[in-house]
């Protein structure tokens, strides 16, 4: 299929924003069965459009349906579903403990209430990103279920990359929708750049470091949040112990899913985030064992001609395609040990893996391979693995292969990521219940789940007291006294330890009380 991606004229832009101003001030997004209605809508064109959806990403990527609707459409239905069921216990408010003894008779609560106008990006083709970023249905509609929920109006911007889905999403998906508090704006670098030129109360976006930071430039002029997906070299570390024939399998699937173009699996339409297994880390008497069962784990999974096999898929475009292929350029035969083919026209790229890469390579090791590169980087043990990951910038995902506690949890203990997981690849990305985020340069704030509520909602404080108890309150207002300071220092530090303080302490402060209440206050 082929679907045309029609651009939102720029001066329609600034109007657009304003409209979704203007219908949340009437409170409309705020309803509760408002936001179920929106949320089952949203369910139901996930479902009715999947087929719809799975074509677009194969026109796209040549992405087999198994790994769209695994990837892609489930964990929307999921989120979808996790949300209408549980809004009503997400937006109650939730009561506090006081510790501030004058306030003891008082109601405190912590309201959960919309941000207000939002904005979610799921792909942004910058021309200084080295990395083309294209849509992921979950990438940027995982953002929107959360937004949604949070009863906030919503505008979305796709990518520009992935036309096939974008498309898809800009025709149907605003049928179902409420055009009143969602709207798309579809577009490359102009337009993005006046969207973000607009006043927003949050926004979310997916994508790379380097788009990352003029985002949060633009939402710094209006002092706006930003939520921040982006990336680093997600590295998995073979222990000496690993399985070796369960970690092949797991590397190789999380490396080769989608082509190794895996940005997390998640948030509708979001973007290439690095978190498939970038490099790997193993012992140097392992490397070539490892190196035997990826060969026969490649040819199990994509046959001796993985650019027939409809289980593989392919590059994004010409200039990600292009850019891969100048990696594998840098690397002769005695390093590229498996793969190495492509096809420019038809945009294949055969799954390779790259031998005896060093920590400090000036090409491979510089950048998000985001593509079926491995690197597979031979260490001495497990410290020297720990020291390379720790010498570069946090990862988006650490994956690390081990049955023994004492070393996995060694290693988690000694480096920092956005996410981990032993002893599989990509799977914490689905698993909704697990926060969703990064660290450091690979991102801040995390969604899925609840934390998808949470990061378009605000927890406004609220605190209703009484009027009836004023005279009570009075060792507060000036003039100060002595009897007013023993009152406040009760509240204030509480009662002594000793018994006798105790009572010393309750007979003074009645006293003082008293005479705060029933005495008329001395003239100044």
């Amino acid at each position: 299929m082929q679907s045309q991606l029609v651009y939102t004229p720029i001066s329609d832009i600034p109007q657009i924003v304003d409209s979704l101003r203007k219908t949340f001030n009437t409170g409309l997004t705020k309803d509760i069965e408002f936001r179920k209605e929106q949320l089952k809508q949203l369910l139901s064109f996930t479902l009715e459009k999947k087929e719809v959806l799975i074509d677009a990403l194969y026109a796209d990527l040549h992405r087999h349906k198994v790994e769209s609707s695994v990837g892609e459409i489930a964990t929307i239905v999921d989120e979808c579903r996790y949300m209408i069921k549980n809004i009503e216990r997400l937006t109650k408010p939730v009561g506090t403990i006081k510790r501030f003894k004058m306030n003891a008779l008082d109601k405190t609560i912590i309201r959960k209430e919309a941000k207000g106008v939002v904005l979610v990006i799921g792909a942004w083709n910058y021309p200084v990103s080295a990395v083309p970023i294209h849509v992921w249905v979950n990438l940027l509609l995982m953002p929107l279920v959360g937004a949604i929920a949070a009863g906030n109006c919503v505008l979305l911007k796709p990518s520009e990359v992935s036309s096939n889905t974008s498309a898809v999403i800009s025709k149907f998906l605003p049928d179902y929708l409420d055009k009143r508090a969602f709207a798309f704006v579809n577009g490359g670098v102009e337009e993005t750049t006046v969207v973000l030129e607009q006043r927003f109360d949050h926004i979310f976006y997916t994508g790379n470091g380097v788009v990352g930071k003029i985002v949060s430039t633009a939402a710094a002029k209006h002092l706006t949040p930003v939520s921040l997906e982006l990336g680093g070299k997600s590295p998995a570390v073979v222990g000496p112990d690993a399985d070796l024939e369960a970690t092949v399998n797991r590397i190789v699937w999380g490396k080769f899913f989608n082509n190794g173009q895996v940005g997390v699996i998640k948030h509708a339409t979001f973007t290439l985030l690095p978190v498939a297994p970038d490099y790997v880390l193993v012992t140097k008497d392992q490397q070539d064992k490892l190196i035997t069962m990826m060969r026969k784990t490649l040819l199990r999974f994509y046959t001796a001609n993985p650019q027939k096999c409809d289980s593989y898929g392919r590059i994004v475009s010409t200039r990600q395609f292009d850019r891969l292929k100048g990696l594998l350029d840098h690397y002769d035969a005695s390093q590229v040990v498996i793969g190495g083919k492509t096809d420019r026209d038809d945009l294949y790229f055969e799954p390779t893996v790259l031998k005896s890469i060093s920590p400090t390579d000036e090409h491979i090791m510089q950048q998000e391979i985001f593509g079926p590169i491995l690197p597979i980087v031979p260490v001495e043990n497990m410290e020297e693995a720990i020291q390379i990951i720790n010498e570069r910038e946090q990862p988006l995902a650490l994956y690390i292969f081990s049955n023994s506690p004492a070393i996995y949890n060694n290693i988690l203990d000694k480096t920092s990521s956005g996410g981990a997981v032993v002893n599989d690849t990509l799977v914490h990305f689905q698993e909704l219940s697990l926060p969703f985020g990064g660290v450091g340069p690979s991102g801040m704030g995390s969604y899925h789940g609840e934390k998808s509520f949470d990061t378009f909602a605000h927890e406004r404080s609220t605190m209703i007291k009484s009027t009836r108890s004023d005279k009570m309150m009075s060792a507060r207002y000036p003039p100060y006294t002595d009897e007013k300071d023993k009152v406040i220092s009760l509240f204030v530090y509480g009662l002594p330890s000793s018994v006798s303080g105790k009572f010393n302490a309750l007979t003074t402060v009645w006293s003082a009380t008293w005479n705060i209440i029933f005495k008329k206050p001395s003239k100044l």
